[in-house]
């Protein structure tokens, strides 16, 4: 197991390299590995990400595995299920970049359904959608319809239109009308995994056609335990922006009878690395259910300001109760966030309404 803070690349290294290329040597005898670990690990090899590197020991096997396809196919599928380190990503990637011709693409159909067990195929499937939309958006729906999970949520996974670390979709973000079927298909699914992915894949369309995951988490909310999380997962990101439509589903639509009352801030300034301490009390004058949230425009390096919402609670308050909120926000710089010096603001949220802002000064 790698260390915690050790960059994911690290997994993938010269013994592991070497662990991966002599699996292969047992299948293949002809495979050099002595010379495939030297190809690999190259001058080039300590600046690579970890996609980079993957990509990087996949074109080292086209020089190393049999010249034709389906050999070098024959050869992965004795070997795949002999190893289980990271580097078990370039057999995936080894079909991208070296199987999308026609004479192959059954071949290489086929062979992502059997990786995809091993190593999701989720990043190499997506050029065969491009390329071969028709025959592999079917092969998607029969996979929804597979027995075995990992299959079921590739066919989810991989047509999603926007990936993370995955090749766009672009057609898909304009009209999504070709995925709907096969989220149809696996809305009830029994697998957690799989119901994740249909949820991701809905909010990735949520976020270029609002109207098409609106309408869909109209029909499907009320109708199952399981359909009720996707649908509250592939809304989060039309919850945040306050969609009205995606808040009334929740039951988030009531604004006029929450008030916010006596918001402030301990700190009238703060350095980079401290918290800022907020307090404010949220007030009903009826029952109804509140969705809580505040949102912190941080100054970018451009000195434009950008918003982050960060969501409190979802709950139900009874007439005429009064609840206060005590929190603290950290603006200690993490890998994901550098903070900048200047006007940064809290804004404090209630079922997508705006109830109240406070400016503060982030200092060096």
């Amino acid at each position: 197991m790698i260390e915690k803070g050790v960059p994911l690349k690290n997994l993938l290294n010269p013994q592991s390299i070497r662990e991966f290329a002599e699996v292969i040597k047992k299948e293949y005898s002809s495979f050099k590995v002595e010379e495939f670990i030297k190809a690999v690990i190259d001058e080039t090899w300590e600046d690579l990400e970890l996609k980079a590197r993957g990509r990087h020991v996949t074109l080292k096997l086209g020089e190393f595995l049999p010249s034709n396809y389906k050999e070098a196919i024959k050869v992965i599928d004795k070997a795949i299920d002999k190893y289980e380190g990271l580097v078990i990503m370039s057999f995936n990637d080894y079909i991208e970049v070296f199987g999308q011709d026609k004479e192959n693409l059954d071949v290489s159909i086929d062979a992502l359904g059997r990786y995809t067990e091993y190593m999701s195929s989720e990043f190499a499937v997506r050029p065969f959608i491009i390329n071969y939309e028709e025959k592999m958006m079917k092969q998607m729906y029969a996979w929804s319809k597979d027995k075995n999970e990992d299959r079921r949520r590739l066919s989810s996974e991989g047509c999603r239109p926007a990936l993370p670390w995955g090749q766009a979709l672009p057609k898909y973000k304009e009209d999504p009308t070709p995925i709907l079927p096969i989220l149809e298909q696996l809305k009830d699914d029994p697998s957690l995994y799989v119901r994740k992915s249909v949820a991701n894949n809905l909010n990735d369309i949520s976020k270029t056609r609002p109207d098409v995951v609106i309408k869909i988490a109209k029909d499907w909310y009320g109708k199952s335990a399981n359909t009720d999380w996707i649908v509250k997962h592939a809304c989060r990101t039309l919850l945040k922006k306050g969609n009205p439509e995606a808040l009334a589903i929740f039951g988030y639509s009531n604004t006029t009878s929450v008030e916010v009352k006596d918001f402030s801030k301990k700190e009238k300034s703060i350095k980079v690395g401290e918290d800022i301490n907020f307090s404010f009390t949220i007030k009903t004058k009826e029952a109804t259910k509140v969705r809580l949230e505040y949102g912190v425009d941080y100054v970018k390096s451009n000195g434009k300001t950008n918003r982050k919402i960060f969501q409190l609670s979802e709950s139900s308050f009874k007439a005429n109760e009064n609840k206060k909120y005590n929190r603290k926000h950290s603006f200690e710089d993490v890998s994901t966030r550098k903070h900048y010096t200047g006007t940064h603001s809290i804004t404090i949220i209630v079922n997508g309404v705006e109830q109240g802002i406070l400016d503060f000064e982030l200092k060096k």
